[in-house]
């Protein structure tokens, strides 16, 4: 199985509500990765493992450190 075909599994199960969705984010999640180990200089397996954190938190309602945004009063 293919790192796409993993992902996208992944993110069917997640909650992608079609599998042509789940296979637009799995691109995505690939493309974005790529750019990460390239911007930051880290390895391509520390950016994913860094990505699917965040997708992961994110399917679950979490808001992930970093990502809580600007408090109104």
């Amino acid at each position: 199985m293919t790192e796409r075909e993993q992902l996208i599994q992944l993110c069917s199960k997640l909650g992608a509500p079609t599998s042509a969705a789940a296979a637009t984010m799995a691109d995505q999640l690939i493309k974005r990765c790529d750019q990460l180990a390239a911007q930051r200089g880290i390895a391509r397996t520390e950016a994913m493992a860094y990505l699917l954190q965040l997708v992961t938190k994110g399917s679950q309602g979490e808001t992930p450190p970093g990502f809580e945004g600007v408090k109104k009063a």
